[in-house]
């Protein structure tokens, strides 16, 4: 277990990047130029990392040490490498059951559905390098410790994950307002990935083309939809009715 923290300076920051650390996201200062600064610019493209450019204001509320306009959050749990992850899963369990997380920005949320993914037997959660929630505490104390129970996996592109996926024989299912197909008209045995949408906006069309099925919930009330968490729940819980049947 790692503590959430941060990294600062211009250099710790590239240094951690290399390393590999568990970055959530790098905070840069808003108009800084230098070689060095443009070296982490570069890095942080590379790597594919979430970062902000703020106000040097900013970054002195985040730490009072001389941060040379860079900060980096790290998270309080390690990522595992998403095709490592996927191979070991497959090798070992037959019909896996994968969660996929397209620009889910809660972090509260994100916990939420860590925890009940744990419950369901859940073999891995995946969620972009970039535009994603990031693991914090919040995340954590809400997962009830799930967090570091539950493999989470970051991919570079959530539309590369899906298609390794697919190619590894798994069924894509999209949770949808966009589809006439109930969630109790899918079959979820066999390998499955399901693939939960941002708060606001649900999943991208991007995404939600590539998805193999599409399936929604059925709503009875005035209220439009639910939220994120709950509808996610519902969804896994459905998946482990079929498999326990």
């Amino acid at each position: 277990m790692k503590k959430e923290g941060i990294v600062y300076g211009i250099r710790s920051v590239m240094e951690a990047i290399e390393a590999d650390q568990s970055i959530n996201k790098v905070f840069l200062q808003k108009g800084l130029k230098g070689e060095l600064f443009s070296e982490l610019e570069t890095l942080i493209r590379k790597k594919n990392i979430s970062a902000s450019y703020v106000p040097w204001e900013k970054l002195n509320r985040i730490t009072q040490n001389n941060h040379q306009g860079a900060i980096a959050q790290i998270a309080p749990v390690d990522f595992h490498d998403f095709n490592t992850l996927i191979e070991q899963i497959l090798e070992g369990k037959e019909s896996p059951l994968i969660l996929l997380l397209d620009q889910l920005t809660d972090v509260r949320n994100f916990g939420a559905i860590i925890r009940t993914a744990e419950c369901v037997g859940v073999d891995a959660i995946v969620v972009p390098k970039s535009g994603s929630a990031p693991i914090t505490s919040d995340t954590v104390k809400t997962s009830a410790g799930a967090a570091f129970t539950v493999p989470i996996a970051k991919a570079d592109h959530l539309k590369d994950a899906i298609y390794y996926l697919q190619a590894s024989g798994f069924k894509l299912v999209a949770a949808t307002e966009k589809t006439d197909h109930s969630i109790y008209d899918v079959d979820f045995t066999g390998a499955t990935a399901i693939i939960m949408g941002a708060e606001d906006k649900g999943i991208s069309d991007s995404i939600l083309k590539l998805a193999d099925h599409k399936a929604k919930l059925p709503l009875m009330g005035q209220i439009e939809s639910l939220n994120v968490s709950v509808a996610c729940g519902v969804f896994l819980y459905e998946a482990l009715r079929q498999r326990l049947a």
